[in-house]
């Protein structure tokens, strides 16, 4: 095991295959990497250099109150918040995400996305892999999560950081939001980013400080990285190291080299630019992600689970739930889209933000509204696909899509489409069976 010991890592000349990337912990890092551990390596290729960063409202986000408004209809219809304009004629939102007037046009907002799927662990399993599938929380994750997919076709041995990363961590431990990689090898599991220190109580990465090391000393972050770079000069030199495969010899870098390290690092990011953010989970988290694809990685999930503040289940109180999380959901975005066109990399990441549903048409005696796959929408933006425009509407009430109506899969064709995947291809399982990645769906023509 690779333990810290006394001033510096402990010497790497008795480690052996078994025990190589035991690794106690490394808090600062927040990084958990079991799943980088499989022997097994995909053979694919990449194809572009278009990645993903996907913020994934889990529990459903309400269409009528943010994209989607009924102005018209009953109070108990269109909800308690007002329109406001945007700079993409025809597109108004709630008047609680205002950064979204100067950056509507940067988006593609999909407003008819329907299915028929009302419990979260079935619809989540249809929106993250392509599939439904009923009774989604006893049978289990039965097809490669998208994130996964990516990972399998978008792999490089020869590069150091993951290809799909969860920021705080993917959903599997705790809600069963089907984010992994099924039958798909382990490799192909997001890595935990485990998020940033000052997110404040949202869950950390499955890491347990070691006895050995006290806080003091792990306070002083410019020691333990200048011993990880003791070690990792140490360790690359020994004849052991050449002997493991290639998925050993990335996770060992991930951890020990500088690469990964710098990338999870926000402190080196100017600290107004981190208030711009919004100094919350989300705008911490999309910050973070930003940094994640700018260092190589194909596909980041931003994860926010804090019940009653970032999970969409809005059964109760959806007015005063909505008052707390969309503020701080609109500045993350906006922010993250100017600071991506700034930086002159829009073209090459694609931002999306959607649920596993939609909500209920009208407002229910307990101030929330239920679970509504009927309609839902989801947002999309760069990643060379085209911008600016509002595909598909709902009828009168939000209730079912009026015009222009798509499945969960045509979402997810369009995401792969953007990164140079064909969404007819197929994967193999465990049976050596080829697999296709979608049943069905194509790419929405209007984004494309």
């Amino acid at each position: 095991m690779l333990t810290l010991r006394g001033n510096v890592i402990q010497s790497a000349t008795s480690i052996d295959r078994r025990s190589f990337l035991t690794l106690g912990a490394l808090p600062p890092l927040g990084l958990a990497l079991p799943q980088l551990l499989a022997a097994e390596q995909s053979a694919a290729t990449p194809r572009n250099d278009v990645s993903i960063i996907l913020f994934f409202m889990a529990g459903g986000p309400s269409h009528i109150d943010m994209y989607d408004m009924k102005p018209a209809q009953p109070v108990e219809v269109r909800g308690p918040f007002s329109p406001i304009e945007t700079n993409l004629p025809g597109l108004s939102v709630c008047d609680l995400m205002p950064r979204h007037s100067a950056i509507a046009n940067k988006l593609s907002v999909i407003r008819s996305i329907s299915h028929d799927l009302s419990v979260h662990d079935d619809a989540a399993h249809w929106l993250q892999t392509g599939y439904p599938l009923l009774n989604a929380r006893q049978k289990g994750q039965q097809n490669p999560s998208q994130g996964s997919v990516v990972s399998y076709f978008r792999s490089d041995a020869a590069s150091t950081m993951p290809p799909y990363v969860c920021i705080p961590e993917d959903y599997r431990r705790h809600l069963g939001f089907y984010e992994h990689a099924a039958f798909l090898s382990s490799r192909h599991n997001a890595l935990d980013a485990g998020g940033d220190p000052s997110l404040g109580n949202y869950r950390p990465p499955n890491f347990a400080l070691p006895k050995e090391i006290n806080v003091d000393r792990i306070r002083d972050r410019r020691h333990l990285f200048g011993a990880l770079d003791q070690l990792h000069q140490k360790t690359t030199s020994l004849p052991q190291f050449a002997d493991l495969d290639d998925v050993q010899q990335q996770s060992f870098e991930l951890v020990c080299g500088s690469q990964a390290r710098e990338a999870f690092d926000l402190s080196q990011e100017p600290e107004p630019l981190r208030d711009r953010y919004g100094r919350h989970a989300y705008g911490q988290s999309a910050l973070l992600a930003r940094r994640l694809v700018e260092s190589g990685v194909s596909f980041v999930t931003i994860n926010l689970y804090e019940k009653d503040v970032d999970w969409w289940d809005d059964h109760y109180m959806i007015e005063s739930h909505l008052r707390k999380r969309l503020p701080a959901y609109d500045q993350a975005l906006s922010t993250l889209i100017e600071d991506l066109e700034a930086r002159g990399q829009r073209d090459r990441v694609l931002v999306a933000a959607f649920g596993e549903f939609g909500r209920a048409p009208r407002i229910d005696t307990n101030s929330g509204r239920g679970h509504w796959p009927k309609a839902m929408h989801a947002v999309l933006s760069g990643g060379g696909l085209k911008d600016g425009q509002i595909i598909g509407s709902t009828t009168s009430n939000g209730g079912e899509p009026h015009d222009r109506p798509l499945k969960p899969a045509d979402l997810l064709a369009t995401m792969y489409h953007a990164v140079g995947i064909d969404h007819s291809a197929t994967v193999i399982d465990r049976q050596n069976r080829p697999i296709p990645i979608l049943p069905e769906g194509r790419p929405i023509r209007e984004l494309i």
